[in-house]
């Protein structure tokens, strides 16, 4: 499904299946081992030892986790009932940035954030917090999608679409639609583009859709521009409730959020906008300074099992892992067939297209939607 032609920087994915019981071993003396420097489950003794370990810190600490973000609420109960390890679940929708600065304010505590999930861009400027790790079935994620020691690993990715209430506004079926006056006060984003993965990829599939090229994300920032003139953009971030509550009635998101939205409010309707797709995979990544080290640990080799990866389908999201299920035979079909595959003129922006993109925004954006 994914493939090194549409995915800039994902390798072809031919090793074997490594599943984590395959790599139980002898645990290792308590004393013996420091979770918060532990690089793999070996430093444990195997997976074994890591899920004792876990038990025993008995909590998790994520953030910024809304359970119907790629099904994440089950994701996080699924967890909980395995290991009997409670999940913490703080400021589920917060941005990526505020979770790095929830982390930094909290530094030290016991509700400090064990593990984050981020877009590229924060990620990519935020490694200093992060610990390396990596987990069992390391050669299952293709080498585009990792860093080397394991300071961040995608997860999951979508498409960037355009969700919107049909029994108000018409259906878009280009950008330029969006500029009519059927979508006055009508069309939003999730969150800031220099804050927040989802927003920071809506601007990103305007450069696209207005023609340009992810080397320079200036058509994007213009369109929104154009579409804030005309009093159709607002400054309110989409969430569940926002949506439900009709305040956005059109909202540029993640496809397996508006999936999810569409799954429950009457009338909400998801629509891919031919031509160019943007994806954008999310980061897996451990605190640094996690309260609770093991539990980080384990839940990094649960989300990468393909109990935890097919919820991510189950969700409306493709996990990072596919090539290596579908070549085992552990892809859930059913799932995948209820959201097909990802398909169309597939782009994604690479570190460095990234990092000028974020200078760009950082300049440009509050001035073009102010």
């Amino acid at each position: 499904m994914f493939k090194k032609s549409t995915f800039a920087g994902i390798a072809v994915f031919a090793a074997a299946a490594i599943t984590l019981a395959g790599c139980a071993g002898t645990p290792a003396e308590a004393g013996d081992v420091d979770a918060k420097t532990a690089t793999s489950a070996e430093a444990f003794g195997g997976i074994d030892a890591l899920v004792e370990a876990a038990k025993a810190e008995g909590q998790l600490n994520v953030i910024a986790l809304p359970d119907n973000w790629a099904n994440y609420g089950e994701i996080k109960a699924l967890f909980e009932e395995k290991y009997g390890i409670t999940v913490n679940s703080a400021d589920p929708d917060i941005s990526s940035a505020e979770e790095i600065t929830a982390a930094e304010n909290l530094k030290g505590q016991d509700t400090a954030p064990d593990v984050f999930d981020l877009g590229t861009a924060v990620a990519l400027d935020s490694l200093d917090y992060f610990a390396p790790y990596q987990v069992a079935n390391w050669d299952e994620i293709p080498e585009g999608n990792k860093e080397a020691t394991g300071l961040w690993v995608n997860d999951y990715t979508g498409s960037m679409s355009i969700g919107y209430d049909s029994n108000s506004v018409p259906e878009p079926t280009s950008l330029d639609d969006l500029l009519g006056s059927e979508y006055k006060g009508a069309v939003a984003i999730n969150g800031d583009p220099t804050q927040a993965g989802a927003a920071f990829a809506a601007v990103g599939l305007a450069t696209v859709q207005s023609g340009g090229t992810l080397d320079d994300f200036t058509p994007g920032i213009e369109f929104f521009e154009k579409l804030n003139d005309a009093g159709n953009f607002i400054p309110v971030n989409v969430t569940g409730a926002t949506i439900a509550a009709g305040e956005t009635k059109v909202a540029f998101d993640w496809s397996y959020n508006n999936l999810a939205a569409a799954a429950t409010v009457d009338g909400w309707k998801v629509k891919t906008l031919p031509g160019a797709v943007y994806t954008s995979f999310y980061n897996q990544a451990i605190n640094v300074d996690a309260p609770h080290p093991a539990a980080a640990r384990l839940w990094q080799e649960f989300l990468y099992s393909p109990e935890a990866q097919n919820l991510f389908i189950k969700g409306g999201a493709y996990p990072v892992t596919i090539e290596a299920m579908n070549t085992a035979g552990t892809t859930d079909e059913a799932l995948i067939a209820e959201i097909g595959n990802l398909e169309g003129d597939i782009v994604t922006a690479d570190v460095d297209q990234t990092a000028a993109a974020n200078t760009l925004l950082a300049e440009k954006w509050a001035a073009a939607v102010s």
